[in-house]
């Protein structure tokens, strides 16, 4: 037997992004009381699981013997399921102030800080960050109050967009300092777009490199299609890299993107919200993709009236993120198979509900180092 106690994490001695803090206020306290010592012979998994009804509403009320989980077809022994009112939601918000933001910016702005002063309850906290040229923790872990003022006080810029070092700072950020046993969620609010992340620009340099090595025996065609390919394959590094980050911290994911069904009319567009999918369905979110409207067009009339009614889309938006929230599960189970450090595990979650119901759970999870 190997006797456990909650617990001393190993932290990473160094990153590969950065981040800058300009942090607002100071928490109130959270206790969180855990004295109990386990003794076990194998590695706990947390596993965020949201439960909804054909409306959309809460499935409340389940039990550990209500869900299944299996590794690789294996099947999983669960030994705990906290409901969403019985657990702390930490939520970090990331807002997009780059060049890439739209029209929409104050308004999504608004709407934002009215979800999070509606939602959060006295025991959950937000963390606010920017995405711009770099990371920025504008606020650490705070209660609505002061959350609603912060996200209030954001303003839009003209800078480049690192978008994957900002997801990785925030997942990074909930998982050392959100208690145990909460539930670690981060919503962003940006296209997906990325072209100031570490890994980025490096991947660029890698590939301007070659090109100027080979540049006197390329054609323009040949020329254009190894920067096309190299920044694609950069992309789908730093992608799964940033999915690991977020798995490693048991973080559901969620964005909305700002540019809404225009993200089509352009390649990078759609790689930026390629990027979100991925992220959403691999840890049990969604990746919102709203049905904007344009409000800026010659007719102020019409403008003003698409405006209202992006309103409405993005406050529909908000309710079906609370209620899956509300509909959130933290279903644990220690796994009994043996694997080497970051092996990427494979996931089957299913519920037995007394009626139609939609679940979201991550798909896997990568094995941490003993």
């Amino acid at each position: 037997m190997i006797r456990i106690i909650p617990a001393l994490i190993t932290v990473l001695a160094a990153a590969s992004f950065a981040f800058s803090q300009d942090p607002v206020g100071t928490p109130p306290p959270l206790v969180v009381n855990d004295d109990k010592v386990l003794e076990i012979e194998s590695r706990l998994v947390v596993v965020p699981v949201s439960v909804v009804d054909s409306n959309g509403d809460p499935v409340q009320g389940l039990k550990a013997e209500d869900f299944s989980i299996s590794e690789r077809n294996r099947s999983q022994q669960i030994t705990e399921v906290s409901a969403a009112e019985k657990v702390p939601l930490e939520i970090a918000i990331l807002f997009d102030v780059s060049a890439s933001t739209d029209a929409m910016f104050r308004f999504e702005q608004e709407t934002a800080a009215k979800f999070l002063r509606d939602v959060l309850r006295p025991i959950d906290r937000a963390t606010i960050f920017t995405i711009g040229e770099r990371p920025v923790l504008v606020q650490e872990r705070n209660d609505a109050q002061v959350s609603f003022r912060t996200i209030s006080e954001l303003y839009p810029t003209k800078q480049n967009t690192a978008f994957f070092d900002t997801v990785s700072a925030a997942a990074l950020y909930l998982r050392l300092n959100a208690p145990a046993k909460s539930r670690k969620v981060i919503l962003v609010i940006s296209d997906g777009e990325d072209n100031s992340s570490e890994g980025v620009r490096m991947g660029s340099r890698r590939i301007m490199a070659e090109l100027d090595r080979q540049l006197n025996s390329l054609t323009t065609e040949k020329i254009s299609s190894i920067r096309t390919e190299g920044r694609n394959k950069v992309r789908i590094a730093e992608q799964a890299k940033t999915v690991q980050r977020l798995q490693d911290a048991d973080t559901v994911f969620y964005s909305i993107n700002p540019a809404g069904s225009s993200y089509r009319l352009n390649k990078i567009s759609v790689q930026g919200q390629d990027n979100m999918d991925r992220f959403a369905n691999d840890t049990g979110g969604v990746a919102f993709l709203p049905k904007f409207l344009p409000i800026d067009l010659k007719s102020e009339y019409q403008s003003k009236a698409n405006l209202e009614t992006n309103k409405k889309t993005l406050e529909v938006i908000f309710t079906q993120l609370a209620n899956e929230l509300q509909a959130q599960y933290l279903v644990q189970y220690y796994s009994d198979g043996e694997y080497d450090p970051n092996e990427y595990i494979e996931l089957d979650v299913n519920v037995r509900t007394p009626g139609e119901s939609r679940i979201r759970a991550r798909r896997g999870y990568f094995v941490k180092g003993q």
